[in-house]
C-alpha cells in the first residue's frame, strides 16, 4: 500500500497489527519491571501521541503521565538544534522515569530530553521508543530499554510521525520511496 503527501510517495513497512502486538509485549515488560513502583511516563510530543496512548492502555500499575514538546525538524530535514516548545512540569527527583519516544533517529532530541530529566536527579531513567534507527544514532545511550522496531535510515510517517504536519493519523508506518 502506498500514500502520497505533498509530492512524496511512501510505502507501508509496518502495519498496525504488528505495532499492536509489539506494544502489548512492551507493556508486559514494563508491568513486570515496575510492578511495585510508581513510575512517571514522559511522552515526547508530537510524534509519541499514538504510541503513548496505545502503550498506556497496556500499563496496569499506578503511574503518572506527563509530556514535553520538542522540535528538531524544519519541514522534513533534521536539525542539530532542539527547541523546547513545552517543558517538563513534573518533579522527578527520586522517581522512576520512562521516556516514551516515537523514534530515535540521530538521538539529538533524546539527548536533550535525558539532560532535562537527569537535572532533576530521578532514581532511574529508561527509554521506550517505538522506532529506532541504529545506523543514524550519533550518541551512546545506555538506557534505551524498550524498542518496538529497528528500521533503516529511511524517512518515515504514520502512527504519529508526520511529513509537513500530515500523515500522523495513518495507523500504519510508511517509508519514503526515493528514486
Amino acid at each position: 500500500m502506498k500514500v502520497t503527501i505533498n509530492q512524496k510517495t511512501f510505502e507501508r513497512i509496518i502495519d498496525y497489527n504488528q505495532i499492536k502486538k509489539r506494544i502489548r509485549l512492551i507493556g508486559i515488560q514494563l508491568n513486570v519491571t515496575y510492578e511495585h513502583q510508581h513510575p512517571v511516563f514522559i511522552g515526547v510530543l508530537n510524534g509519541c501521541f499514538m504510541f503513548m496512548a496505545d502503550l498506556m492502555k497496556q500499563i496496569h500499575m499506578a503511574c503518572e503521565v506527563s509530556f514535553i514538546k520538542l522540535s528538531s525538524y524544519d519541514d522534513s530535514s533534521r536539525r542539530d538544534k532542539v527547541d523546547e516548545l513545552i517543558g517538563l512540569d513534573t518533579n522527578l527527583e527520586g522517581r522512576e522515569v520512562i521516556i516514551v519516544e516515537d523514534i530515535v533517529d540521530t538521538g539529538n532530541s533524546l539527548k536533550h530530553t535525558l539532560d532535562l530529566v537527569n537535572k532533576q536527579k530521578p532514581a532511574s531513567v529508561a527509554v521506550c521508543t517505538l522506532l529506532m534507527k541504529p545506523n543514524s544514532v550519533q550518541y551512546t545511550f545506555d538506557n534505551i530499554a524498550y524498542v518496538g522496531f529497528e528500521i533503516a535510515d529511511d524517512f518515515v510517517i504514520g502512527y504519529g510521525l508526520d511529513y509537513q504536519g500530515m500523515g500522523r493519523t495513518l495507523p500504519d508506518i510508511y517509508k519514503e520511496i526515493t528514486s
